[in-house]
Formats: structure tokens, C-alpha cells, sequence
């Protein structure tokens, strides 16, 4: 199916409002999108098969912890980063969501948190797209209250030992390191070596550690060309070395969802993007009663709606990112862009499958796929709920959560 992306973009005129450099990234992106990854999504969201082999290719593009500078890093500002965001999940949202936990999550958190030697140990790999890294907060018995983790670990001579169980695990099966989230046991010796019990720390655990077991979930019927997991940590022995030292409290993971929920506002906008070019593009080629389909009122309401959520999405992205690049976003002021960009991209999902009628649910057209995607997105990362009860402590000063 041929993409009609330059008629929309002709109408938005999005080129007025971007710098020449932003531009080069985003149609970086969009060709990689279009050349590698369509050829390919459907048959690999059928199989439920992730292709490792882009891997590499995303580190040589740059796209890889580009929003951090040093250390093999590309060091591009936030709206390049959201516009690359906006052209992957314009493909499939897996792999939107592989450079999120790859770069917003993992290396983030190395970048953030690390000290100089571990830094220099995985990032440069991590951004060559030679080695992947997962971030393992998530709990079985639920994601969106983390200070209620149950993992642990305590002081074992000179080195911590770690126990416990995370749950879809982005990459867990097929990363080099996780970024493992425990609470620091405050029975016995835990917490020794200056470090306060109770608190939550993070731990760099090379996968290969005995005890490290991660498990690809099976039955999705999302994000299926992505890999999630069920990771258990049993009795994994780690040094000191392993501990990343800047990070206490859930401060540490917030910061580095922070940085993930901001490239979702972008994705997610890209997913809505590719379901309103379907929706074009059947609208002009499907005669019905003697003219095309997109001839009648109904049909333009429908895509003119489609459309203004789709530029008031981009305009809210973009406007995150550039308080994002002078240091003045703010977590409520992303919850507002994730919440927004999610909402609408699932609706404008459904409603692009009302207008390809009974052939909106085959794989002929992306939009089924990306709704079922879009139900992750909308799940992690913090859901609907979670955001709607950040905004209103937001605007109440009372905190319902």
C-alpha cells in the first residue's frame, strides 16, 4: 500500500516549525520505517518474531541513546528524538518500543545513574546496537505502584544478593544487562555499606548471572513483533561494582519513565499517523454507489476529526520537546502528552476501521495491528488511570494515589 505521509505533512506543514537537522533524523527514520521494517511487520507480527538483525542497523543510524550525549551517543536534542519516535511507531510500535527501553530506559538509567567505569562499559556497545540492555521494574502483582516491590537485596559479604520476580520485561530474553530495580532488605545485615534499608536501588546484572532467568510471555496479541517477559531473580550474586551508585529512591526509575513516556507521545501519534493514511487511502480508492467513499460527508467528518487529533497531538509533542530541550518539562506536562497521544491514537485506530469496513480487521492494512499495539501502549509506562491521578494532584494539590 502506497503511504500518502506527504499529503498530510503538505497540509500540517510541519517543515515550518522544524530545524533542518530535526527533519534529516525524522526521514532517517521514516525511510529505515518504510524500507526495512513494512516489508516485513506483518509475516513478523503473525510469527510473534522479533528480527535482532535491526538491531545493529538502529546503532549505525544513530537512533540508539541519541538524546544522550558522550560514549558513542549521537547527543540529538529531544524533538529529533520525538520525530524518529513518531516515524518507528508509524511502522509497528515494537519497535518504537525497543529504542525506548533501549535508550529512554536502560541506557538512560546508565547514563543518569552510572558510574564513570560502567559508562564506559556498556553504553558505547549499547548505542553501537552490539549489546541490549532491559530495565526490570514492573512486579507481577502490578506495574503502577512500584514502591510496593517485593524484590530485595541484601548484603552478603562483599557483594549483594538478589531475589525476586519483574514481569513484562521488555528485551529481558534477548539483553546483555538488565537495569534490576530491588529494594534494599533492611533485615539482618541488609543495607549495610552506607546504603539505607528500605531503600530502592538499582543494579546492573549482566543476564548471564546464575540465577538471572528470563522467560519470553506467550498467548500476546500485541506487540507480537516485540519481546516482553517474566524475569526471576534467584539468589543472583553480584559485586559492588554492580550497584549504580547515583541512583536512591524512586527517583532514579521515575526519571528514566519520564524520559520513556515522552518518546510515547511522539509514537503514538506516529501509530495514529499510519492508521489516518489507510484510512485515506481506502476512502479514495473504494467506489461505493458509484463514486469513491470519500466523496461523501460522513466519510470527510470522519477524516477531517481523524486529522485535527493527529496535528494537535504533533503540536503537543512539539511543544513538549522544546520545553524538553531548555530543561523545563515537567512530569505533569508529560503525563498530559502521554494520556493525549494514547487516547487519540486509539481512537482515531477505530475509527480509520470503520471507514476500511469488513478488510479494516486483515493484515492487509496496519491499522488492527496497530490498535492491538496501541492497548500496550496504553497500558505501560503508566496507564490512563495513573496519568489522569498525576494530573489531578496536579491541579488539586491532593494526591488520590
Amino acid at each position: 500500500m502506497t503511504t500518502i505521509a506527504p499529503r498530510i505533512d503538505a497540509v500540517f506543514d510541519l517543515d515550518a516549525l522544524i530545524g533542518d537537522e530535526e527533519r534529516e533524523w525524522q526521514l532517517r527514520a521514516r525511510r529505515f520505517a518504510q524500507e526495512r521494517i513494512l516489508p516485513v511487520i506483518e509475516d513478523d507480527f503473525e510469527a510473534g518474531h522479533f528480527r535482532r538483525e535491526f538491531v545493529r542497523e538502529l546503532g549505525e543510524l544513530g537512533f540508539l541513546g541519541m538524546h544522550l550525549t558522550g560514549y558513542g551517543c549521537a547527543g540529538a536534542g529531544a524533538v529529533a528524538y520525538g520525530l524518529v519516535c513518531l516515524e518507528l511507531e508509524a511502522a509497528d510500535s515494537g519497535w518504537r518500543t525497543f529504542v525506548s527501553v533501549q535508550g529512554s530506559l536502560a541506557m538512560s538509567a546508565i547514563h543518569k545513574y552510572g558510574s564513570e567505569e560502567q559508562k564506559r562499559q556498556w553504553l558505547p556497545g549499547m548505542a553501537a546496537g552490539e549489546l541490549i540492555g532491559c530495565f526490570a521494574l514492573t512486579e507481577p502483582h502490578g506495574g503502577s505502584d512500584p514502591a510496593g516491590m517485593t524484590t530485595v537485596a541484601r548484603r552478603d559479604g562483599d557483594g549483594w544478593v538478589i531475589d525476586g520476580a519483574k514481569r513484562w520485561i521488555g528485551l529481558a530474553s534477548e539483553a546483555d544487562v538488565a537495569v534490576v530495580w530491588a529494594k534494599i532488605d533492611e533485615t539482618g545485615a541488609g543495607g549495610g555499606g552506607g546504603v539505607p534499608g528500605g531503600a530502592v536501588r538499582g543494579f546492573l546484572i549482566p543476564t548471564a548471572t546464575p540465577g538471572f532467568t528470563a522467560t519470553p510471555i506467550d498467548g500476546k496479541l500485541s506487540m507480537r513483533a516485540s519481546v516482553q517477559c517474566d524475569v526471576a531473580l534467584d539468589r543472583v550474586r553480584v559485586g559492588d561494582e554492580a550497584l549504580l551508585p547515583g541512583a536512591s529512591g524512586l527517583s532514579g526509575p521515575f526519571s528514566c519513565l519520564n524520559e520513556a513516556r515522552y518518546g510515547i507521545v511522539w509514537g503514538a501519534m506516529g501509530a495514529a499517523r499510519s492508521c489516518l493514511e489507510a484510512a485515506l487511502a481506502r476512502a479514495t480508492s473504494r467506489e461505493v454507489f458509484g463514486k469513491p467513499i470519500g466523496a461523501n460527508q460522513l466519510i470527510q467528518a470522519k477524516l477531517a476529526d481523524m486529522f485535527v487529533e493527529v496535528e494537535k497531538g504533533i503540536l503537543l509533542a512539539l511543544h513538549l520537546g522544546r520545553l524538553k530541550e531548555r530543561g523545563a518539562l515537567t512530569p505533569a506536562q508529560i503525563s498530559v502528552g502521554k494520556l493525549n497521544s494514547v487516547r487519540e491514537a486509539l481512537t482515531i485506530a477505530h475509527e480509520a476501521r470503520s471507514i476500511l469496513a469488513g478488510d479494516g480487521i486483515t493484515n492487509a492494512w496496519p491499522v488492527m495491528r496497530h490498535a492491538a499495539n496501541l492497548e500496550s501502549v496504553r497500558t505501560y509506562e503508566g496507564t490512563d488511570e495513573i496519568h489522569q491521578l498525576i494530573l489531578g494532584r496536579e491541579l488539586t494539590g491532593l494526591s488520590a494515589f
